[in-house]
Parts: structure tokens; sequence; C-alpha cells
């Protein structure tokens, strides 16, 4: 599992809900920002059960794809 390298994710940025016809609905901050469903929605729920806190919190991080991966660059860079 992905490291939470500035704890960062230690508040819940990120929240999920189950719908009647078993998809997922991911939030960040409040936003709807992706649907789940089938057995994409069923694989998620399999890696979150039973998680909480930080570790919930990473997961769906990793299924939105909103984390950083250490490849950004901060401003411009002088080349030599």
């Amino acid at each position: 599992m992905p490291q939470n390298k500035p704890n960062r994710l230690d508040e819940d940025q990120f929240d999920y809900q189950v719908t009647k016809d078993s998809k997922v609905l991911i939030y960040w901050h409040n936003k709807h920002i992706k649907t789940l469903s089938g057995k994409h929605a069923q694989k998620f729920l399999r890696q979150i059960d039973g998680l909480d806190g930080a570790d919930e919190q990473l997961v769906l991080a990793r299924v939105t794809g909103n984390f950083k991966r250490g490849n950004e660059r901060n401003g411009k860079q002088k080349r030599r």
C-alpha cells in the first residue's frame, strides 16, 4: 500500500456512498468525482471492507487517482 508521506490523508478528504443498485459514488471534499459500478464497485468494496481512517483514505485516493506520485516538479528548474 502507498505511504501517507505528509500525513495529508489523516483528514477525511474522501468519502463514498453505496447506492441501492450497488454503485459506489466517491466524493472529494463533498464533491462527487467518480462512480464505480459492476466489477469495479465490487472490487472496491472488498478492498475497503474493515478499513478506517488513513487506510481507507489511501484506498479512496488510489481508486480516484488523486494522490502524489513523487514525480511533480516545483516551478521551473534550470537545466545545465
